[in-house]
């Protein structure tokens, strides 16, 4: 399925490929449409799929064609088109001391996702793609993601665009580095904030790192210099919650 396969064709057309009743539901309730819904009775329950718009097309399929069509393991029976929300930095809702993640250069899709998840799990203002190589509507992105690409508020956009936006809402950054950095636990992050982070294989380029207000490490103690980035992502989400006490 070339909408499963292919960034290019799914822009083309449009569309974004859904597996899973969870991701679909999410997808729904944070006000996506649903264009067409494939589901295979001898998996499924249809009754499940109450909560779609009774206008939503719906086709059954058998489980032979179904599983032609699923790109995962132990689907649950449920496979949806949708059409996607493509936001741009002008198009953030932010709360007035904002706390966002930025990813430059994220190439893999399972990392992406799980960073979308503790994204949806700190209620965080958004979510934003520096020069992706990864398409954010990806369906591991979705996967690993449990689609919660849906729930948030993500852009993928330049690192120009990106710090041009940055200087002016006043934002406050700090980049995720090994150089020259203080320990992440010694700042304050009540204020407007925007967590900067590179690619575990290649950290910051120095466009961010010049950029970036402030500097910043998760100290370790073993043999290894850097965490999956969606762990760094957690640890430094997570410390800015803990100081503002959790509140959204």
């Amino acid at each position: 399925m070339l909408l499963q396969q292919k960034s290019r064709e799914r822009k083309k057309q449009n569309l974004v490929v859904v597996e899973g009743l969870r991701e679909i539901r999410i997808a729904v309730e944070n006000g996506l449409s649903i264009s067409e819904l494939y589901f295979c009775p001898e998996i499924c329950d249809p009754r499940s799929i109450s909560f779609l718009n009774p206008d939503t097309r719906i086709t059954e399929v058998s489980q032979a064609v179904f599983e032609k069509l699923a790109y995962r393991d132990g689907s649950d029976g449920f496979i949806a088109l949708l059409r996607p929300r493509w936001l741009s930095l002008s198009d953030l809702v932010l709360q007035p001391a904002p706390l966002i993640l930025i990813l430059e250069s994220v190439e893999k899709p399972g990392n992406l996702g799980a960073v979308l998840r503790t994204a949806d799990a700190a209620r965080l203002d958004a979510v934003i793609v520096c020069d992706p190589l990864t398409d954010i509507y990806n369906p591991n992105v979705i996967r690993s993601g449990v689609g919660c690409v849906f729930s948030q508020q993500v852009v993928a956009c330049t690192t120009a665009e990106a710090q041009q936006w940055l200087r002016e809402k006043n934002i406050h950054t700090f980049a995720a580095e090994l150089q020259a950095s203080s320990p992440y636990h010694q700042h304050n992050y009540l204020g407007a904030t925007a967590f900067v982070m590179g690619t575990e294989a290649d950290g910051l380029t120095k466009n961010w790192i010049g950029f970036c207000d402030e500097r910043i490490i998760i100290p370790m103690l073993g043999s290894i210099d850097s965490l999956n980035v969606s762990v760094s992502a957690a640890i430094l989400v997570f410390e800015a919650m803990r100081q503002r006490g959790f509140e959204t």
